[in-house]
Parts: structure tokens; sequence; C-alpha cells
């Protein structure tokens, strides 16, 4: 098959150099409508009961995870410059195209009781900069005065106080957040340099941006790296420019082609398919190393070119074919699992890895058909006199030491599986950021001062389709946050509760002690006030569905990790089921946070589904080739020993599983049964020729 593939190649060069140009030039193209993935990453897959929960969740209240918070913590805001600063600041954000509404102490609404139209009116406490600093005086007391606000946008015993800007949903998951997030950025900046006040950003609009925009920064060092590596390894084994040179255009071909594939499937740039251009470099070099050090040993052997292009396709072409084959599998069972993100990911790295396989075995007789044939110093490598010698101290050692490497393989493999002991599954929504990172520093500072920036969501419904507006529910909801409140990790949360609890203060004068659930008969009195829009109280649209049949109670947390987030919500539930008996009530915990988290042992889980499914299809092709069963578990022992060293170091090293470090397994799987294809099939080819 392959002696027909040489020829068809070198008797077709021209037409097939004209197909693959069309084609690198239309997946050129296609790249260049590649857009960057702005949401978060679908890890869980459709069917996942919690996922489905998130998105019922998102249809009846919209996007949880749509507020970007801007921190400051300083008593010098009680001065009437640095308060109308605020103001300024918060009025500059808010005329900002994508912005739907701007919170702060600067810029706080009140209820305000309307006996004449029997109704509430929404004010702002104070609608513009204050006059005087008698009249902030006036103003702050009188937000100290609500305890709506206190825990929420400010905290009285800290002296800290944020800014809650929302987003519009639909600008949210588009690129233009990117230089929202960024105006307000600077704006913010400006301010700090204008007062002398610290500031600190966080929220998921912010952290999503700030991770978006490392995904882009690290593709293009990861793929500069990846040329600069490549090529100095190959200058160094080649000793030619020439070798170097169209080495890494074969490769670069491949990298144009795997771009347009992400983009003619529709997919987008996540921070797992970020890594396929430089995965494809690393996995693409190797090909032309091998296709390249065939074609001059054959050359140097008799001095004919036709002879040696035709022979490097014919020896090489099946030995690469497997090699990457099995490279393709170690992705493509990532298909199976079921998530959008590794599905993506599995079957975009598998095509890929193929057709730069299929572009190297045309591209490299071709090209160098045109060119001068090897020098003298071109082929020096093939007798480098210190390769020569450490591979002859390898075979020694292979041949006259057997037992000697199988204590040490043994030894290193004990050693690792002890490390492995110590390995964590562990993930955060920050953790691949340094500790020093701006980023990481300011979520600290929101966990500090308010408990945390993530969204954490319950949503109530009643099973029988009443109004979850019944005093009896109200009642249960009320409980239900005072348990909630006693959790270290959440914030103070808000539900339609609260706003009835704001309520009913303004409805008795605005007197602090009235911050508390009425009973039946003051919530009929009151229930006029409130108003109706559009089936929806106007006042609590956010917080009810269209039928008032469900709601929601919503919390801030800390970064507090995959692992306590499962402790956390073993806690909250027992809560929520004393609470809401669960044949009466539909309770479900929910958020962005929550779905994050949750991904991260859905990813350790299908990580050993994965490598298992690649070890039976790659024992397919062993059995296919081989006829041996024996042979099975020659090629399947050097893949897997090389992952169990892996896991150790991370144990020992104390690095965690996540979604950033699991994905090491299915790629160090596929270049590991790369290598082993390698000599297997030399061994094979070299007994049949003995």
């Amino acid at each position: 098959m392959f002696k027909r593939l040489a020829k068809l190649i070198l008797r077709n060069r021209f037409l097939l150099l004209t197909i693959i140009s069309i084609i690198t030039v239309i997946m050129g193209w296609q790249a260049t409508h590649i857009q960057l993935s702005y949401e978060f990453a679908k890890i869980l897959p459709a069917s996942d009961p919690d996922f489905q929960a998130y998105q019922h969740f998102k249809e009846k209240f919209g996007e949880d995870g749509s507020v970007m918070f801007i921190g400051i913590q300083d008593s010098s805001m009680r001065s009437l410059k640095n308060y109308n600063a605020w103001w300024k600041l918060g009025e500059d954000i808010r005329k900002i195209d994508g912005i739907e509404a701007v919170i702060s102490t600067a810029r706080l609404y009140n209820l305000q009781r309307n006996d004449s139209l029997q109704k509430f009116e929404m004010k702002l406490l104070q609608d513009g900069p204050a006059g005087s600093q008698a009249q902030l005086d006036t103003i702050l007391d009188r937000i100290e005065a609500l305890p709506f606000y206190d825990g929420f946008i400010f905290n009285k015993d800290s002296h800290a106080s944020l800014m809650a800007v929302t987003f519009d949903k639909v600008k949210l998951n588009s690129k233009n957040r990117i230089e929202i997030v960024r105006t307000i950025q600077a704006q913010a900046i400006a301010f700090s340099k204008q007062t002398g006040v610290a500031v600190h950003l966080s929220g998921m609009p912010f952290i999503r941006t700030e991770i978006t925009s490392k995904v882009v920064q690290e593709m293009k060092l990861f793929m500069l790296l990846a040329v600069l590596v490549t090529a100095i390894v190959l200058f160094v084994f080649f000793r030619s420019f020439q070798v170097v040179f169209y080495s890494l255009i074969v490769v670069a071909v491949g990298v144009i082609w795997s771009l347009g594939t992400i983009a003619l499937l529709g997919y987008k740039i996540t921070i797992l398919s970020g890594l396929i251009p430089p995965l494809i470099i690393v996995i693409g070099i190797p090909n032309s190393i091998l296709l390249l050090n065939k074609y001059q040993t054959e050359y140097a052997r008799h001095n004919l070119q036709g002879v040696a292009l035709s022979r490097m396709v014919q020896r090489i072409g099946l030995t690469t074919f497997l090699a990457n084959v099995t490279t393709a599998i170690g992705f493509f069972v990532l298909y199976f699992t079921g998530s959008s993100l590794l599905m993506e990911f599995g079957l975009v790295a598998a095509a890929n890895v193929m057709s730069t396989w299929l572009i190297s075995l045309i591209l490299i007789p071709i090209v160098f058909s045109f060119l001068p044939p090897p020098k003298v110093k071109h082929v020096k490598h093939l007798e480098a006199p210190r390769m020569q010698k450490v591979l002859t101290y390898v075979n020694s050692w292979v041949r006259y030491h057997t037992r000697k490497v199988y204590v040490v393989v043994i030894a290193i493999v004990l050693i690792s599986i002890y490390g492995m002991t110590k390995l964590d599954n562990v993930g955060y929504v920050v953790d691949d950021l340094p500790k020093n990172d701006p980023v990481y520093l300011d979520m600290k500072f929101f966990e500090t001062n308010f408990k945390g920036v993530l969204p954490l969501e319950l949503s109530v419904s009643t099973k029988d389709s009443s109004s979850v507006l019944d005093p009896k529910v109200l009642q249960k909801i009320n409980r239900l946050e005072k348990e909630l409140a006693k959790l270290p990790e959440l914030s103070k949360p808000i539900s339609v509760v609260d706003g009835i609890k704001y309520s009913y203060q303004s409805f008795q004068g605005g007197e602090r002690k009235f911050y508390i659930l009425p009973g039946s008969m003051q919530l009929a009195e009151m229930s006029s006030y409130m108003g109706e829009q559009k089936g929806r109280s106007s006042m609590f649209k956010s917080f009810l569905d269209s039928n008032k049949f469900e709601t929601r109670i919503s919390v801030q947390m800390a970064d507090i990790g995959s692992k306590k987030m499962d402790v956390l919500l073993n806690e909250i539930r027992p809560k929520v089921d004393s609470i809401f008996s669960p044949d009466e009530y539909n309770v479900k915990v929910t958020g962005n946070s929550l779905i994050f988290l949750k991904g991260n042992k859905y990813l350790f889980e299908n990580l050993i589904e994965s490598i298992l499914l690649a070890i039976f299809l790659i024992s397919i092709i062993m059995i296919t080739l081989f006829m041996s069963f024996r042979m099975i578990l020659i090629s399947i022992l050097p893949s897997l020993i090389p992952l169990i060293i892996t896991a150790g170091l991370m144990g020992f090293f104390h690095i965690p599983l996540k979604p950033s470090t699991i994905l090491i397994f299915s790629i160090a799987f596929g270049i590991a049964s790369d290598q082993t294809i390698y000599f297997l099939t030399k061994y094979r080819h070299e007994m049949r020729n003995s």
C-alpha cells in the first residue's frame, strides 16, 4: 500500500501541492473567523441533573454571574471629596453601553410610602453628589439605618463598601464584555489615583475576562515556545536550516488546519482548544524527524534521491501512521465523555493529529524532491559518536542487565504509587493564578469583607403550584436564610423575604426595628402598596417567576474549592429538608460556581474511563499488528508507567488534580503510546528482514 502511495505522491507533486495549498488557504480564511469563548467552560454534560437544574434556573431568573464588584476599604470615604468621586465613578460606569445598573453607597435606593397613590416609590437616597459635609453625614447615617444593605453593599465593622455593576445579559457572553470590563477597570484606577483609595475588582464578569485574556496570551506563548524548542532540536539533530525551515512549514500548515477545523465546526477557542495548536507542533515534528532521518539514511546508502524519498514513504509511512493513530485515539476517547468542552477538544485534536500526519507524509517528500540532496555534513548525525555511545550503553543495559532494569523500574513505579496516595482532587475557580496575582488578591479582599463574590443560588417552588408568596412559605424562607447566614463560607442571603422586610420597614415609617417579616394581616395590609407589573410583583421581578410559583435565594460564597464544596452542600441539604419538606417543595441548590466546581469531579471520573477506553482501542490495534496478547502487555506497560510517574510527581509536589492538570494524562498517554508504536513497528520490521 505505502509503495503505491509513494509513487502516487512523487508522480503527482504539483497536483498535490495545489490541493494542499487550496485547502490551507480555505482553512486559513476560516481561522480568521475563529472566536473566543466568553462563557465559562461547559464541562458537565447536558444530561447531568445539576446542569439541567442550572439551565432551568437561568431560564427563570437569568444569568446569575452578571455582577462585577469594585471594592474599597477606607474610612476616608466619609470625606466629601472622596464620596463625590465615588459617586462620579458610578455615574461614569452607568453610562457605559452594556451596563444595566450600578449600586453603591453613593447610589442607593430607598423605599418611600406614598399613601395618596397607595404604593411604594423607589427613590435615590441622594440623586447627585453631596453638597456639603453635613449633607454627606446625613446620607451615610440614613444608609447605616437600612439593614437591607448591611453586609451586602457595605460592612460597617471593616469600613468596606462595594459598587455592584450589573451587566446586560447579551453583552455578558460576547466579546463586548472585554471592552466593558477594561473601561471599568481604567475608570476605577483613575478614581484610585485621584483619591488615594485602593480599589479591588472582582466578580464573575471580571474573572471570566481575565481568564479569557490569559488563554489568548498563553496560547501565543505556548506556540512560540513550541516553535522555538522544536526548531533548536531539529537544527542540533540535522545541522540544516533547510530542514528546520521546511519542517516548521509542515507543522505550520497543520496548525492552520487545526484552527480552521475549530472554526468550520462552529466551535470557539476555550481553555482546552487553545492547547491544540502547540500540541500539533509538538506531535507533528516527530513525523518530520522520522521521515527525514529515513530519507537521509537511504540516501547515504544509495546516493539516489528518488529511491531515498520513495523508501522514506514506504518504510516510515506505516510506522508514523500507527503512532499517530494511537495518539489520536488518546484524544478521541474524550469525545465519548458527554462534556461539550472535552468532546470539542477530543474531536478537533484527534482529527488534526491525523491530518498533520497526512500533510507531513505528502509535503516532505515533495518539498525535498525539489531541493538538492543532503550534503555530507547533513548526514553526520547518523553516525554521531556520542549518540552511538549512548545507544550502545542503553543497549548493554537492556540486554545484559535486564533484572537491574526491572528492579529500577519497579522501584520507580512503587515510589510513584506512594506519591499518588498524596494526590489531591480539588479545583478552584482561580486556582491557576499565582497567589500574588491581583485577581487572586482582590478575590481574597471580598472574601474577607463580604464572604466572597461567587454566586450560589437556591430555587424554591411548591409541588402543588401554589404561590411562594404565601405567608407560610415566606416564613420557611426566612428560617432557611437564618440557617444559611450561620455558615462562614456564605455571604448574607438575599431573597424576596428581604425585600418584604425592607418594604415593611418603609411601611412603618423607616424605623430600623421594623426590618422584620410581618405577619399575615400586615402583609395583606401592605400588599396594595407593592403593585403588579405584567403578572409579576414589580418590586421582586428578579426573585419571582411570572406565575409566582418559584423564587430564589441568592448568596455569594468564597472560592472554597470542589472538595469543601461537597462538605458545604452536605451541610446545606439537611437544613433545607428540615424546613422545606421534600414531599411539598422542590428546593434546588445551583449556581455558576456550583456547576464549575462540580465539573472538576466529573473530569476526574471521566479521565479514568477515557484512559481505559484508549487502552482497549490500542489493544485492538496491537492484536491486529502482532496477533499476540503478550504484545498487548508489552505495548501498554510503557504507556501506563509514565502516567503513574506523572501522578506520583504531582502527589509529591502537591499539584492537585483539576481541570488544567487532568488533561495531562490524556496527552501523556497519547504521546507515550505514540513512542511505543515507533519502537514496536521498527522491531517487527527488523525481525522480518533479519
